[in-house]
């Protein structure tokens, strides 16, 4: 009996968990997850600074037109060791240059005159103008991170703010990619009659790589239990094993046979989908093996809807399922009740809502169809027909088209 799509997503997130942590380099961490919390070792800013090109003033000094006399210059990177506001006098002061004891407030250069021994001061500064204060961003031993966090571009600037060079993380899954199939022939080589290009390992690499993890290509295992279970035990040695192909009914579909001799667990065999019925989940041991249908299009959209959620809870993400969008379909559309389909849509904007429309020939033979496609259209599998304006639940592929 064929699983629901929800129950069978559901289990294989029950059934995968994040891998071992590992420490990276800080530009290898980024859009990695975060396996610590991070507490700051300091203080930031680390001391009072200028945050304007300027001058360091005594407010009861400054009303407009004073003249002061630029006593000092402090500029980024310098000290003010030694150096002092004094009544009548100011300091020039740059950008991240510590201010001086006694500056109660810096004056931008454009709201003075200067002619090098003195300013004429055209602004009524207040006390803290123009000064960033020491820990008004972050405290000691504040915590700034936690476990769990996905470090985007702020978090490595944070990072290296403090001093770090390298984080830990959660590791990347190794993910083995097995085609079967007699017919097969890798690209390059010459196709002959009734052979077609293993091209299903290829975009399931790039999907890898796209969710984070490592492709391991395996080649191809031929329609023997011999050529199977020397495949199999090689990429049952991974993270994760996807293979594609082999699990329909027909007489040379032996991959779920192999798999299950292999000591592979099976949670599901068939899925309630279309395209991508012949779908199935198993384990071995902490390994989970997806076996993909070897249609093209099915390998791609189910690596969508399963995998890419379990690899990215493996590298330790919470938020693993695409957010569906709503858009209204343009046209109606027929299904068969009783399975969820997957509608290949182009996703547009008009004005402030999103439409879909089919991105062509649905046929499960048609890769252009996928390759025109932005989005994925997730019609309920209780509903027979879905009429024209309704809205529908979209996962997006990508928003470049949008």
């Amino acid at each position: 009996m064929a699983e629901s799509f929800e129950r069978a997503r559901t289990l294989i997130l029950e059934k995968v968990f994040p891998l071992s942590v590992e420490a990276v380099g800080l530009l290898a961490a980024a859009g990695r997850v975060l396996a610590e919390a991070i507490e700051s070792p300091c203080e930031m800013p680390h001391w009072d600074n200028s945050a304007m090109d300027g001058f360091a003033v005594r407010e009861e000094d400054c009303r407009p037109g004073a003249r002061l006399t630029v006593s000092g210059y402090i500029p980024a990177g310098g000290t003010a060791d030694g150096i002092r506001v004094t009544p009548g006098e100011a300091v020039k002061i740059m950008t991240g240059a510590p201010v001086p004891a006694g500056g109660h407030a810096v004056i931008p250069i454009e709201d003075t005159e200067a002619d090098g021994e003195t300013v004429v001061i055209k602004g009524s500064p207040r006390v803290g103008d123009h000064i960033r204060f020491r820990g008004e961003d972050i405290q000691q031993g504040e915590l700034v991170m936690t476990a769990g966090s996905v470090l985007r571009p702020a978090g490595i600037s944070l990072l290296a703010s403090f001093g770090f060079t390298t984080v830990n993380v959660y590791r990347r899954p190794k993910v083995a990619i097995l085609s079967t199939g007699d017919e097969l022939v890798e690209p390059g080589e010459v196709v002959g009659p009734g052979q077609i290009v293993n091209s299903n390992a290829y975009s399931l690499a790039a999907a890898v790589k796209e969710a984070g993890g490592v492709p391991v290509l395996l080649g191809i295992a031929r329609d023997t239990r011999e050529s199977l279970k020397e495949k199999l035990a090689v990429g049952l040695q991974a993270d994760v094993l996807i293979t594609s192909a082999g699990v329909s009914m027909g007489d040379r579909d032996l991959v779920c046979e192999m798999l299950q001799d292999a000591g592979v667990e099976r949670l599901f065999w068939k899925v309630d989908i279309k395209p991508g019925r012949p779908t199935a989940f198993g384990l071995k041991e902490s390994t989970p093996v997806f076996s993909l249908p070897g249609n093209p299009v099915s390998a791609i959209v189910t690596f969508e809807e399963f995998v890419r959620p379990a690899l990215l809870k493996m590298q330790g993400y919470h938020n693993v399922i695409k957010p569906f969008v709503k858009a209204r379909l343009l046209e109606a559309v027929k299904k068969r009740p009783g399975r969820v389909q997957f509608l290949r849509v182009s996703v547009t904007e008009n004005g402030d809502r999103l439409e879909a429309t089919s991105s062509g020939d649905q046929n499960t033979g048609i890769l252009l169809t996928m390759l025109r496609a932005n989005g994925i259209a997730v019609l309920p599998a209780e509903r027979e027909k879905i009429e024209a304006g309704e809205e529908v639940d979209v996962h997006l592929l990508s928003k470049e088209k949008l």
